[in-house]
């Protein structure tokens, strides 16, 4: 049931305490989101640091940040999806492969990013 009120900045303040939550759940119970997010922010300063243009450095921050949001969908999917049903059921199964593989291709476009920029630049 929705609280009667809720908006303006007690709207903000529980969305964000949501929000809050679910970062927890996700660094609770997803070992994928631990590392990817570990790894973000060990690479966050290296992009901070290393001498490439503004727009190169804003791009490779934005990547490592695409890999994460992408990965808390695909936990979303993943625990939506376990709820319904302890079965095996082929759209279960695609759901997850389906969220699974955007996680593959954020990580790939986070890559070649950092790869292609750093080449650039250093090789």
């Amino acid at each position: 049931m929705k609280p009667a009120n809720n908006h303006g900045i007690k709207r903000i303040i529980r969305a964000t305490g949501f929000s809050m939550k679910g970062l927890k759940a996700a660094w609770t119970h997803e070992a994928a989101f631990r590392q990817e997010l570990i790894l973000a922010i060990i690479m966050l300063p290296i992009a901070l640091i290393v001498d490439v243009t503004s727009i190169e450095k804003l791009f490779l921050i934005l990547t490592l940040f695409i890999v994460i949001i992408v990965e808390l969908l695909n936990s979303a999917i993943e625990a939506v999806v376990d709820r319904v049903g302890d079965e095996i059921h082929v759209l279960s199964g695609q759901a997850k492969d389906i969220a699974s593989a955007a996680v593959f291709m954020s990580l790939v476009l986070c890559g070649l990013s950092w790869f292609i920029i750093l080449a650039g630049r250093y090789l």
